[in-house]
């Protein structure tokens, strides 16, 4: 319609000729006079006919009964209609492949014209549900692209929107979001609705076509009996039933992660996307209350949610054994533990954050969690009582490669000398008893006094260690005295005129 009326402006307004027109606007002058000839609305055009539907004999009652038994399964157990053909070719169909798309098709369309399309409307109570998905982004963390996961919330009833972004989708991933959606909402609703991935759900069945039901994963389930929530999971390959929430994935990534968003951290990340979330509620309107923001409807449904108390203790728990080099794996890298448990099995607990490390319920020994794989994460102190034994493993020692600043200095100072080894074993014992951190403090300042000796180091650990108690501010009562001495230097001269005795 635009090319239509532009034709006409040049021909009629600006007395261009239909030769002119023609080249002007790449048309043919048979079509630039059909144009000019048109008055009103937009042209109609003549439909395609539609290829009829293809006669496949004695195989169509076949394909009928198939697609008929398909259309009761879930969609990702549907056959499609390349395994339709060739099962057809098994049983002697000698035909080709688009006649069976199109009879496919064609009977997809005439048997239950648009019921796929068709939806029932859902409504919910203040605080009675959520929804939660995750999705997939890509961001730029300190200058890198990397790829992460966002964990995505929707309270059903006011629209309130929570996203939180983590490396993975791992099961401590999933309990740490739900407490941080928990804090925002500053509430928990009754109920949460659910996909169906391994994190969450180990088993889905169907029992005779009655209904499909799940084995929740125990320790999820031990994060829903935490907060008293039920979960609800969704029938296979209905995604509708969480609606909002696949919606929001969306949304969110048009809204907050196009372009790509630039931070210096995760933490930095989180805490921008919790800020877009109140921004994006308190500045559009609910979706079925239009005279209201999301916030505002947000607020009414706050006051109806149970409130948040303890925190629920996330950890996923794997039981490992100690290697002969005192590491374990845990998420494909390798942590250290004390030498004293080498060989032995422990338990590893894996937070978002950290790894922690039992020996039936006592800690004993605990890292800052590293992403990725086949990294190795060890602690100098769980090696000392190996070192002592082993002091030629210092030099190329792992653990020993990367100390504290002034710790390198003192070992660079000492083993210039003959039996440096044995020497600087003996200062890094220190830290077995002390910590690392004092140790540290005492080289730095046998090296700012230029003293860097055995002795000197473990006399200023000690004193670190045990300081002086501060003098006393004020003098207990009892040492108060009642009466001032007084100044006489004439007693002295009462001892000049005695004799001397032996």
């Amino acid at each position: 319609m635009e090319t239509i009326a532009k034709v006409r402006r040049l021909y009629h307004l600006d007395k261009e000729t239909v030769s002119h027109i023609s080249r002007k606007m790449n048309l043919s002058r048979a079509t630039v006079r059909k144009y000019l000839d048109h008055v009103g609305d937009e042209p109609k055009y003549p439909q395609r006919k539609s290829r009829p539907r293809p006669q496949l004999g004695a195989f169509e009652a076949i394909l009928q009964q198939w697609l008929e038994t398909d259309a009761h399964l879930p969609r990702k157990q549907k056959r499609t209609a390349r395994r339709l053909f060739e099962g057809l070719q098994k049983a002697g169909y000698q035909g080709a492949y688009d006649s069976i798309q199109r009879w496919v098709k064609a009977w997809k369309a005439n048997v239950r014209p648009g019921l796929h399309q068709a939806f029932i409307p859902l409504s919910f109570r203040p605080g009675e549900a959520y929804q939660f998905d995750w999705s997939s982004e890509t961001v730029i963390l300190d200058g890198v692209a990397m790829a992460i996961k966002v964990a995505h919330f929707r309270l059903t009833y006011s629209r309130m929107s929570f996203v939180r972004a983590y490396p993975r989708e791992t099961q401590e991933m999933v309990f740490a979001a739900h407490q941080e959606a928990f804090l925002a909402f500053e509430g928990v609703p009754e109920r949460g609705i659910y996909d169906n991935p391994k994190t969450i759900v180990d088993v889905v069945y169907n029992r005779s076509r009655k209904g499909q039901e799940r084995d929740f994963n125990r320790r999820f389930l031990a994060l829903m009996n935490h907060y008293l929530i039920r979960p609800t999971a969704c029938t296979v390959a209905a995604g509708w039933e969480k609606g909002q929430v696949e919606n929001q994935v969306g949304n969110i990534r048009e809204w907050f992660f196009t372009p790509l968003p630039r931070f210096e951290t995760l933490d930095q990340l989180n805490a921008w996307l919790w800020e877009r979330c109140q921004e994006r509620a308190q500045n559009h309107a609910h979706p079925e209350q239009k005279t209201r923001t999301i916030w505002a409807v947000f607020q009414e449904e706050k006051a109806l949610l149970r409130p948040f108390q303890a925190t629920f203790d996330g950890y996923v728990e794997d039981r490992v054994r100690v290697k002969s080099t005192c590491l374990i794996s845990v998420d494909r890298n390798h942590y250290s533990v004390p030498a004293e448990w080498a060989g032995e099995w422990v338990r590893a607990r894996r937070y978002v954050d950290r790894i922690v490390v039992l020996m039936e319920s006592a800690v004993i020994a605990t890292h800052a969690r590293r992403m990725g794989r086949d990294k190795t994460i060890t602690d100098p102190q769980h090696y000392l009582q190996v070192l002592e034994r082993k002091p030629g493993a210092l030099r190329n020692g792992l653990p020993f490669q990367k100390l504290p600043r002034a710790i390198t200095l003192v070992q660079e100072h000492l083993q210039a000398k003959a039996g440096g080894d044995k020497a600087f074993v003996e200062v890094l014992l220190a830290a077995r008893d002390h910590g690392m951190d004092i140790l540290e403090t005492a080289c730095a300042m046998a090296l700012e006094q230029k003293t860097v000796t055995v002795t000197v180091i473990l006399n200023l650990v000690h004193r670190l260690a045990h300081p002086l108690p501060p003098p006393p501010q004020q003098t207990p009562e009892a040492l108060h005295l009642k009466e001032e001495p007084t100044a006489d230097c004439s007693r002295y001269d009462t001892l000049r005129g005695k004799p001397y005795v032996h």
